[in-house]
């Protein structure tokens, strides 16, 4: 059984459904590649993923740690190139105002951060720029 059902909706529109939870999303071309821009562009979904796959991995280290990740949060910025078009770069930065990490532990947090599986599977030539506020 596949993980996720698609369709293309018609003007430049797909709706992705995750089957075990029948959650679902819509994409749209942006506006600067004839789309509406009414929802996530499919690139954007990629650097979204990114940021999500940081934070889960983190929230793994910390579980084991004993302590709680609630109230981090981060922006993810994509930066595209042309011809071709694809994503040059992801920046992502974290923020944290919860009590201070010795720094040990926001050494494992950067370390498993960085190495996430979405990290690890996109291709090299898109920079990952990744800053750590806390």
């Amino acid at each position: 059984m596949p993980t996720i059902k698609s369709s293309y909706l018609g003007n430049l529109r797909t709706q992705a459904t995750h089957v075990l939870s029948g959650n679902a999303l819509l994409t749209d071309a942006p506006l600067d590649n004839n789309g509406k821009g009414e929802a996530f562009s499919p690139t954007d979904l990629v650097a979204a993923a990114l940021g999500s796959c940081m934070v889960t991995i983190m929230g793994l280290v910390a579980e084991r740690e004993g302590i709680s990740l609630e109230g981090l949060s981060w922006e993810v910025t994509k930066i595209m190139q042309g011809d071709p078009r694809k994503i040059r770069e992801v920046q992502v930065n974290f923020h944290w105002s919860g009590s201070a990490f010795t720094p040990a532990l926001s050494q494992k947090l950067k370390n498993a951060a960085r190495t996430c599986p979405v990290a690890l599977s996109l291709d090299p030539s898109i920079a990952q720029t990744i800053t750590f506020d806390f």
